[in-house]
């Protein structure tokens, strides 16, 4: 399933969201020098900014890559060669992706449901907010996996707490949906709650069976952390819902 927009207007421009969007766009194409994957320099940049769990659980462990990244070793004392420190990279890597399709999707979902979390609450709430779930999403995925050297990327995290954030307060809305079905698609319009509890579900189920996302490199306990985070805390940031957000849909009475 892959939402294509909701038919909840703002009140205002979502400056925050948008101002999230470049900085993601910007860090991948300059930063990291990416195009479709990254090269050698993106790799480099998420060794070196990417949050690895070992190096967080174990404050003074450092990882290094060979220059092919296919092995990485840790250790302590002078083995590193001037990593950023983890509690620089428990920020930084949630505006580091690992290619332009994780980019586009992360930003895709941020654009649909962030813009009306936004208008939500006060602007640096906002910020805030979507701070906060990217740290909880990222401590639930290294408790899972306190002794993993693999670097750890992606706003999804951050924008997990936002899903959550919208699941909770705007469940009747409608999302725009594309649906795939075996070899086949359509386009059709689902109530929210059932596009981000499908999504919901979609991380939990191998989150259990696949703790380490070995079998496609996905943090889903990030994920999960981080939606539980804004179903549980956003009315303790909202102070400003769009109560009437089901007008548009509703069946005229005469």
């Amino acid at each position: 399933m892959i939402p294509l927009k909701d038919d909840i207007p703002t009140r205002r421009f979502p400056i925050v969201t948008v101002a999230l969007i470049a900085i993601n766009v910007i860090v991948y194409f300059l930063f990291e020098q990416g195009l479709w994957d990254l090269g050698s320099t993106g790799n480099e940049r998420v060794f070196e900014y990417g949050a690895i769990p070992v190096e967080i659980t174990d404050p003074g462990t450092e990882c290094l890559a060979d220059p092919s990244f296919s092995q990485v070793q840790c250790g302590t004392g002078d083995f590193g060669s001037g990593q950023a420190p983890f509690w620089v990279t428990i920020f930084s890597s949630m505006f580091l992706h690992g290619s332009l399709l994780h980019l586009g999707g992360n930003m895709l979902f941020l654009w649909i449901f962030g813009n009306n979390i936004e208008d939500s609450m006060n602007r640096a709430v906002f910020v805030l907010f979507y701070v906060l779930g990217g740290l909880i999403a990222l401590g639930l995925h290294v408790v899972s996996d306190t002794n993993s050297a693999i670097p750890t990327v992606g706003a999804s995290g951050a924008i997990a707490g936002v899903l959550g954030a919208y699941a909770r307060l705007y469940p009747r809305a409608r999302v725009v949906t594309v649906v795939f079905i075996i070899i086949i698609f359509t386009v059709i319009t689902l109530p929210a709650a059932l596009v981000l509890g499908v999504w919901f579900l979609l991380q939990l189920f191998p989150a259990f069976s696949d703790p380490a996302g070995a079998g496609g490199g996905v943090a889903y306990f990030a994920h999960i952390g981080g939606f539980a985070f804004g179903l549980l805390a956003i009315r303790l940031f909202a102070t400003h819902v769009h109560e009437d957000y089901e007008r548009g849909h509703r069946i005229p009475v005469y």
